[in-house]
């Protein structure tokens, strides 16, 4: 009896109802001329009532395929399950919208390292910093204020590793770790609660 062993991918998004097949769920390891007929293999009609997310549990994989190939030995290896996204047909976005938002978060953001700034006595810090370094009383040390400014800015861009598209390093950024840690969370509570079989 031949074996045919079944890795399951993760997740994978579709962008429309369809026929699902084994090759968009699962990699397959067979021989060449069985493989191709595996994979073409349809495994589930995504639906109206599905809405966003449907899982695919390996075991019901295993099953369906032992029915359709008796003479064949399935082996699954790796994750028991795919977590399919269906995603709607996304809308262009406004530009008005984004102009909203973008302005929202710059007034939050200025606000916000304002109100730091104040409760930190930044100036007053400076001030002293500045009567420390040259022995004279100044309200507004502009040579330690705006070096300051370009630093705050310069390190904020290199804290989160982006310059719109461009990267610095291949590291990722603390933000990029959050939302994969998010998204690992997820598929965790999806994995345990979506599930039928569980």
């Amino acid at each position: 009896m031949e074996i045919v062993y079944l890795r399951m991918k993760k997740s994978i998004t579709l962008e429309k109802l369809q026929y699902v097949k084994l090759k968009d769920i699962a990699y397959t390891s067979a021989p060449s001329e069985l493989k191709k007929q595996l994979e073409e293999t349809p495994i589930y009609r995504i639906t109206q009532k599905d809405n966003n997310i449907v899982i695919i549990d390996g075991f019901l994989i295993i099953d369906h395929l032992t029915k359709l190939w008796p003479n064949l030995e399935f082996q699954l290896i790796g994750p028991e399950q795919t977590i399919i996204r269906v995603e709607k047909q996304k809308k262009q976005t406004s530009v008005l919208v984004v102009s909203f938002v973008w302005l929202l978060l710059f007034i939050g953001t200025a606000m916000t390292i304002m109100n730091f700034h104040y409760d930190v006595s930044m100036q007053a810090v400076q001030q002293k910093l500045h009567y420390l370094l040259t022995g004279e009383h100044n309200d507004f040390p502009l040579w330690i204020q705006i070096p300051y400014s370009f630093g705050l800015g310069i390190g904020m861009l290199l804290y989160f590793n982006h310059w719109f598209k461009k990267r610095f390093n291949e590291e990722p950024s603390p933000l990029e770790i959050e939302i994969f840690n998010y998204q690992q969370d997820l598929d965790q509570y999806v994995r345990s609660y979506e599930n039928k079989l569980k």
